[in-house]
């Protein structure tokens, strides 16, 4: 694929009374990786539910693939927030990742042949092989977000969207999603829309950032848009951008609440935070 893998033309979203955004120009080339940032509220969550087909826009139109959006585009994959399974979730890990496989399909999920190759082939992908046999209920966290990502890598989909799928990940498993995910990227093609809170632990695979905030939003490289006047004249407010340790730290945020991994998606969107 050459054009563009997602092409947003004037696009506006007015929710409950109050404008997220208006007149985003966003494409996404083949391969390229764009981070979503902003405070809670700005419309980061509702960017990709529009992507999917869940919202309508009040303005401007959204493309995938060059075709119109639409409900459970084949090409799309979308990697949600970690979320636990239930304990008692007997199911096993390389069920969940055939339902994928499988499930797309009209009427009963029957397999058909190629189908156990192609679970291999993505419980392998994602680093799931070792516990494929087991339940999904008794897997830890950050086991249970590969298979996530290997569900949403089954059409091998030109797009993937990933909102916020390294809260309330370790370190360590952190860095496995993202090595997936910019794999993917680079061997596939995948264009990439990551919404997170926290820009560092990608900040090494990051191509541009979307930031929206107060109803504005800022695109460019990170060097671009990370930078104390850029953030001051988003915010209307002194906003601080400081380097240390190897990490970006943003202070001053207005309005900038704590972050609160298990009520992100209680409201529109998830915190910032200080990233």
């Amino acid at each position: 694929m050459t054009e563009p893998v997602l092409q947003i033309h004037g696009a506006g979203l007015r929710l409950r009374g109050r404008d997220l955004w208006q007149g985003l120009d966003l494409e996404v080339e083949p391969g390229e990786f764009v981070a979503v940032l902003g405070p809670s509220g700005s419309g980061k969550t509702t960017l990709l539910r529009a992507i999917l087909g869940l919202q309508k826009l009040s303005a401007g139109d959204i493309r995938v693939a060059g075709r119109p959006v639409r409900r459970g585009s084949r090409h799309v994959g979308y990697i949600p927030q970690q979320r636990p399974f239930p304990l008692g979730t007997s199911m096993r890990a390389k069920d969940l990742v055939a339902l994928g496989v499988s499930g797309t399909r009209f009427g009963l999920p029957i397999p058909r042949r190629g189908d156990a190759r192609r679970v291999a082939s993505l419980l392998d992908a994602v680093g799931a092989t070792r516990f494929a046999s087991d339940p999904v209920g008794s897997l830890s966290g950050g086991e249970q977000q590969r298979l996530r990502v290997g569900q949403a890598l089954v059409d091998r989909p030109p797009l993937l969207l990933c909102d916020e799928p390294l809260s309330s990940l370790d370190l360590a498993n952190q860095r496995a999603v993202i090595r997936i995910i910019d794999r993917e990227r680079r061997e596939h093609g995948a264009g990439v829309l990551f919404v997170t809170h926290d820009v560092n632990p990608i900040l090494g695979a990051v191509d541009r950032i979307l930031y929206i905030a107060g109803g504005r939003f800022r695109l460019g490289a990170p060097d671009e848009v990370l930078r104390s006047d850029v953030l001051t004249d988003l915010y209307g407010a002194p906003v601080e951008v400081v380097r240390a340790g190897g990490r970006l730290l943003v202070a001053g945020v207005p309005d900038a609440e704590p972050h609160h991994p298990h009520h992100e998606h209680d409201h529109d969107d998830d915190e910032a935070g200080v990233f």
